[in-house]
């Protein structure tokens, strides 16, 4: 028998008693007028159940041999003296694994392996239908993240016409081993598909986003690791320790991006650029 996922178990009718609550402080604080008036916690680590909400993937199932791992970690205490990814935070994800970039021997037509990933799962339905993401109203996501300084993407999925596109952007942090809250423009997202850039680009589906992931493909064999708190939407550039904008709408006083070539490349062969800060 397979265990019931903690998102079930409020049931149809508790989930759909929260996302009354939530459209009802929409409408009484006017936020249809006046905008969001504060962040929109899409999804927290802080829980430990809330790992069993994401989905682990790995060329594991294309027969190659790469791993990946999500798991809950609670936070140190403070006598400790390691820096937690909050104040009073009870804990976080810890995303790690191997990559390798080992072919499967008894499938020739795979040509590439060496990527690891994890997403949230789908929502299930309320009774005002599909769970969907509104991130219309905000223009970043926010993530709180420690890396190890590999090249990670953040993915963003939507339920677009084709349902294999995928929105993503770089993962860039300033300090790997040192826990940053890093916002991300959603207008700087670049659709993909299976890998590839996707011409002619369009809007990301902002009202009906269905999962937001972190995927690692630099295929370089070795040991990863990943921990994120939460990700959340947000007007408040306040609350990052980095912002990463390729508008070139910034304030003068932050530092000017430096443009790189990504992993990602366009069916002709070119690599997109990315900012890097």
């Amino acid at each position: 028998m397979q265990a019931t996922r903690p998102l079930l178990y409020k049931g149809f009718f508790g989930r759909s008693l929260d996302e009354f609550k939530r459209l009802s402080h929409i409408a009484l604080s006017l936020e249809g007028i006046k905008g969001a008036q504060g962040p929109y916690e899409l999804h927290s680590f802080r829980d430990p159940a809330a790992v069993q909400d994401c989905k682990v993937m790995s060329d594991v199932e294309i027969g190659g041999v790469s791993n990946s791992n999500l798991d809950w970690v609670p936070s140190p205490p403070p006598s400790s003296g390691i820096q937690p990814p909050s104040p009073h935070s009870p804990g976080y994800a810890k995303f790690y694994g191997t990559i390798s970039t080992q072919l499967p021997k008894d499938r020739p037509e795979i040509k590439r392996t060496g990527y690891a990933a994890f997403r949230t799962r789908d929502r299930p339905p309320t009774v005002f239908g599909r769970s969907l993401w509104d991130i219309d109203p905000y223009a970043y996501l926010a993530l709180r993240v420690k890396s190890d300084g590999r090249s990670y993407f953040v993915n963003v999925q939507t339920e677009s016409v084709v349902p294999t596109d995928l929105h993503q952007h770089r993962l860039f942090l300033k300090q790997p081993g040192q826990w940053e809250t890093v916002l991300i423009k959603w207008n700087d997202f670049v659709r993909t598909n299976l890998g590839f850039v996707v011409e002619p680009q369009t809007e990301m589906l902002r009202q009906k986003v269905k999962s937001i992931g972190i995927g690692l493909t630099d295929r370089i064999p070795g040991p990863f690791e990943l921990c994120i708190e939460r990700m959340w939407a947000t007007n408040d550039e306040s609350e990052a320790d980095t912002v990463l904008d390729l508008s070139g709408t910034k304030e003068a006083e932050v530092e000017a991006p430096v443009v790189r070539e990504g992993k990602l490349k366009t069916k002709q062969g070119q690599k997109v650029g990315w900012s890097d800060k």
